[in-house]
């Protein structure tokens, strides 16, 4: 099997440089793997002790932040590596500061696996909620190199729990623990045989809960703001935006509208300001403007969300109208905001309990957006009932990254 699947890597590496000619993104996941041995050979020494983490993207680098920022405090002569499969999650984060190289992994071949561990020589791994790249856990494993998977989640139609899963099964084995989300994971493991497993919860609740102690203040939103009711919109997609555009269009002015669309490339972003009614005033064109005066704001930037959402009155995530469904709702929820989002959010544990408790409204078509914002900028006791139980939940969620640490620590 490690044959067959060791030519499926070769077939696919020489595949992608093919659709590199024709695909920015794949130019960027084939491109930006050419130099990781060089980097590394400059960053990382023989004599340095490193730790290792590799996120899938984005989401998963967020989540797993809160167990790097508290390795780093407790071992602050290890230098930190972070490594991501996906060009989404290394171009926005290759800059960050908690790791002493960031770089993209290397495809999952014996050679690169051999030649990546020689020059990390990590002491411990973290892999981030999923990923499970079978040469590097191999080769970890050969090395006596521990091993955790940190907020992981398990379903019953992943390949391990299938008849025909013994390949990916002995690929857990590398593993020294599992920390996972919920108690169907930890049983699912433990129907194929691994007991080295914890319910710890989801790490994203403590990054979400340090966000509160940081400095959320942005001028400009408190100058559009004005003390106006304002719709925070996160993270939306076109099929989002289409319902949310006739309710803008339609709104008076007692309310205020803040736009981060997923995608800020500028033709896409000229064409929702051109669809609005609104007096409508970009991030990019926002100087010597008189921001008070516009009614809706659209980020064409990238990194400052989180603060914004500390604005909201009410929030709307995107994502919800498709797959694999909703963003982040907890970073709106932590500030104790209601939220409203699309159908598609049954994979998302945090999403579907918010439903469930009433914190978070879902919506399927335009009468139900109308139904839902006009409620919630209507009613000031709806909108801090369903606020506080968004930020309750959070809070009672906390604490995963210290029972990690307690158990590797101990």
């Amino acid at each position: 099997m490690f044959f067959l699947y060791n030519l499926v890597v070769q077939s696919a590496a020489f595949l992608l440089k093919i659709v590199a000619l024709f695909s920015p993104k794949i130019k960027l996941f084939v491109e930006g793997r050419k130099t990781v041995f060089n980097t590394l050979s400059e960053k990382i020494s023989p004599s340095d002790k490193t730790i290792w983490f590799h996120a899938a993207s984005l989401g998963e680098y967020e989540q797993g932040l809160p167990v790097m920022e508290k390795m780093k405090t407790q071992f602050p002569n290890h230098k930190i590596v972070v490594t991501f499969f996906s060009p989404s999650g290394y171009e926005v984060r290759k800059n960050n500061t908690i790791a002493d190289a960031t770089v993209y992994l290397p495809l999952d071949s014996i050679s690169n696996a051999k030649q990546f561990l020689k020059l990390v020589h990590p002491e411990m791994t973290f892999f981030i909620k999923y990923e499970f790249w079978p040469n590097y856990l191999n080769e970890l494993k050969k090395q006596n190199i521990k091993i955790y998977l940190i907020s992981g989640i398990f379903r019953k139609k992943q390949p391990f729990f299938k008849w025909y899963g013994g390949f990916y099964r002995n690929a857990l084995k590398s593993f020294h623990y599992f920390f996972v989300q919920n108690e169907s994971s930890k049983k699912l493991l433990q129907n194929i045989g691994f007991n080295n497993v914890k319910v710890s919860g989801d790490t994203r609740f403590d990054r979400v809960v340090s966000i509160l102690e940081r400095d959320n203040s942005l001028d400009f939103i408190e100058e559009f703001k004005n003390e106006t009711p304002t719709i925070v919109i996160g993270s939306s997609w076109p099929k989002d935006e289409e319902l949310l555009i006739k309710y803008i269009n339609q709104a008076n002015d007692a309310v205020k509208f803040i736009i981060a669309p997923h995608n800020i490339k500028p033709e896409q972003i000229q064409q929702l300001k051109n669809s609005i009614t609104q007096k409508t005033v970009l991030f990019s064109e926002k100087e010597g403007q008189n921001l008070a005066d516009y009614q809706v704001f659209i980020i064409d930037t990238i990194g400052i969300l989180t603060k914004i959402y500390s604005y909201a009155d009410i929030a709307y995530v995107g994502g919800g109208f498709g797959n694999p469904g909703v963003h982040n709702i907890l970073e709106p929820a932590t500030f104790g905001i209601p939220i409203v989002i699309g159908p598609n959010y049954s994979h998302f544990a945090e999403a579907t309990a918010l439903v469930n408790m009433e914190g978070c409204i879902t919506i399927s078509n335009q009468n139900e957006l109308h139904q839902a914002f006009d409620l919630l900028v209507q009613n000031e006791d709806e909108r801090h009932e369903k606020g506080h139980i968004c930020s309750t939940f959070v809070q009672m969620n906390k604490g995963a990254t210290n029972t990690i640490l307690n158990h590797i620590l101990a």
